[in-house]
């Protein structure tokens, strides 16, 4: 795993260390789930079966219920280049018949950092190919994904776990730029006294967003904290459902050279695993910490498009 000296050497970047090209298709080779499973474009959730749903329950003692996505961001910043939209399209003028209405439109460019959502696996290909192998340019096109799309993937019930990192490490969160290692999984388990299992959801909370409310925005494609490459085969080998996190789970700057998202590459396309991008984890850190334990029922519901590339969601951690 990563916890070789080299990932702690004083004066190394925040991200690093640097992986090659070649080094990260060892990688990908190393942790490839690829012709495992014959409902494909279902990928790591096919881990999840009727049995891990109702072991899953085991995790709700109070009935806590925990929303973890973001408020529908309609105002521009550095993080929110491409801002849902939300405009009213009736406002009950007509009066006859009675009753009176009011309608609304939604909608965005939601594959970005503000909106919370789910990649599907046709979201991410690497060399020309997504997961399991399909050649991107013959499963994706201008009317959607023939492979892969969200509608594949259906709701998933599970057991969550909430990877807390700051908690873990006594901080307020992690600053952008800054690499999570495997090193600091196996201590956080320890810390926060849980352990990662078979068709987990993994969701990594570095603190993004309350270091956000007091200090202000900033461009997450820029820096970012979250998983290093070399911590993947840990995952892997714990055999996860899901990974999501309060960015993205990539940090940025990249550390591979020439790959801006070797985490979306390893768990999407490698390894069929999808992903929660952006969410709120602040109010489950809360429920976490009053509680005294790190695992939860977690629902993930996205909606049904026919040929999507991912969803709109808000998860629901039970406690």
């Amino acid at each position: 795993m990563s916890g070789n000296p080299t990932d702690a050497q004083v004066g190394a970047p925040a991200n690093g260390p640097a992986v090659s090209r070649a080094e990260f298709d060892a990688l990908f080779a190393s942790v490839r789930t690829w012709g495992r499973w014959a409902a494909a474009d279902r990928g790591a959730w096919n881990r999840v079966t009727a049995e891990h749903a109702r072991g899953a329950t085991a995790a709700v003692r109070d009935g806590t219920v925990v929303p973890l996505g973001r408020p529908w961001d309609t105002r521009p910043g550095p993080d929110n280049a491409k801002p849902a939209l939300h405009y009213m399209s009736d406002l009950g003028d007509v009066q006859a018949p009675e009753p009176s209405v009011h309608k609304d439109f939604i909608g965005a460019d939601y594959h970005g950092k503000s909106v919370t959502h789910l990649d599907a696996l046709s979201h991410v290909a690497y060399r020309g190919r997504l997961y399991d192998g399909h050649a991107a340019a013959e499963s994706v096109g201008a009317a959607g994904a023939r492979f892969g799309a969200v509608a594949a993937l259906g709701p998933l019930v599970t057991r969550g776990v909430l990877v807390d990192l700051p908690a873990a490490l006594g901080v307020e969160w992690l600053e952008p730029g800054r690499a999570v290692h495997a090193r600091e999984l196996l201590a956080a388990e320890e810390a926060l006294g849980v352990t990662v299992g078979d068709g987990d959801a993994v969701l990594l909370r570095t603190g993004a967003l309350r270091r956000r409310r007091e200090l202000g925005p900033w461009n997450p494609d820029e820096a970012s904290a979250g998983w290093h490459v070399r911590a993947v085969p840990l995952l892997a080998e714990r055999a996860v459902a899901l990974l999501g996190a309060d960015g993205d789970s990539d940090v940025r700057p990249s550390p591979v050279e020439g790959l801006h998202s070797p985490v979306h590459t390893l768990a999407v396309t490698a390894m069929g695993v999808p992903l929660l991008d952006n969410l709120d984890l602040e109010p489950l850190a809360v429920a976490c910490a009053a509680a005294g334990r790190y695992a939860f029922l977690l629902v993930v519901a996205p909606l049904n498009v026919p040929g999507g590339t991912g969803s709109p969601v808000n998860p629901v951690a039970v406690l």
